[in-house]
């Protein structure tokens, strides 16, 4: 399953935590590497880290896992937080797998249904149903740049998975990525995106040309076919380093004379330098000085 979209307000069918000063914060997350989503519990049986819990979000009824709880730390006055609403059951783990059971079936009937109605580049991905089966999220992705008109595909499965309420939920190249797991373009076995990132970050060109990475497509991007999150790793290390260091094309006064910098290997905090009628040469930052500087 994916994450769940952030939790929404609902006025009905939830048993409201009582009115206190605080409550505390729970850290929930709806599949092992993914989102966390904040809610909030003054449940008189405390809850612990690992604790299967129901919630209501804007998917339905879902089975979340507690991660963390901040004891006391949410103003019941100020946050508008959902509630847990109670912790899981075996009855209810049992009620959530006979759902989860059904949804390759669906995804199946669903890329059956996208053929049959020519919705050319739509890709169906995943199925998820809710805990108590009245919801069914369709993930999809859409190869082309044109808005698909989903709307004769929605009406023709709302028929047969009545009287679950039928949602699209269009995702991007990475999360499809995440989706489907497998090897990632670097050799490893399992990609970063489903075996520890919960969340995507905004990765530019610029973090590898800061880093000095081959801009070779083959060597930045990723299976998703965008520009590979482990560019991101380093680039802070990387930019913080270089502020320490000459930008190239500068003049410098060296041990061995005056040249141009040329390059420098920030993590080791070397500057290479071209000096006239001695060619390139590699210096420690310390051993040299900007001439600016130096004539001052």
């Amino acid at each position: 399953m994916s994450e769940v979209d952030e939790p929404v307000s609902s006025n009905n069918m939830l048993e409201q935590p009582k009115t206190t000063d605080s409550l505390d914060l729970i850290g929930v997350r709806f599949v092992q590497v993914g989102k966390i989503y904040h809610f909030v519990s003054n449940m008189k049986d405390e809850l612990i880290p690992g604790d299967a819990v129901v919630v209501d979000t804007s998917r339905g009824m879902q089975i979340g896992t507690v991660v963390y709880i901040k004891k006391n730390s949410v103003d019941a006055k100020e946050e508008n937080l959902k509630p847990i609403i109670r912790r899981s059951t075996p009855q209810d783990l049992i009620i959530r797998q006979s759902w989860a059971d059904k949804e390759a079936e669906v995804i199946e009937t669903c890329q059956g249904k996208v053929k049959e109605q020519n919705l050319s580049g739509v890709k169906i991905v995943d199925a998820e149903y809710s805990f108590d089966g009245k919801h069914l999220t369709i993930l999809f992705s859409n190869e082309t740049e044109e808005k698909q008109d989903l709307k004769g595909l929605r009406k023709v499965l709302q028929r047969k998975y009545s009287p679950a309420e039928i949602e699209f939920k269009q995702i991007g190249p990475r999360d499809v990525a995440k989706n489907l797991k497998g090897m990632g373009a670097c050799g490893k076995e399992t990609r970063c995106c489903t075996g520890f990132l919960t969340e995507f970050c905004s990765i530019s060109i610029k973090m590898a040309k800061d880093q000095g990475i081959s801009l070779t497509p083959s060597e930045i991007t990723g299976m998703c076919g965008r520009l590979r999150c482990c560019l991101m790793y380093e680039h802070e290390t990387y930019t913080e380093a270089r502020k320490k260091l000459p930008k190239r094309n500068k003049r410098v006064v060296t041990p061995v004379g005056e040249g141009k910098v040329v390059d420098v290997v920030p993590l080791r905090e070397m500057v290479i330098v071209d000096i006239p009628d001695v060619g390139k040469r590699e210096f420690p930052s310390d051993k040299i000085k900007l001439v600016d500087e130096n004539q001052s």
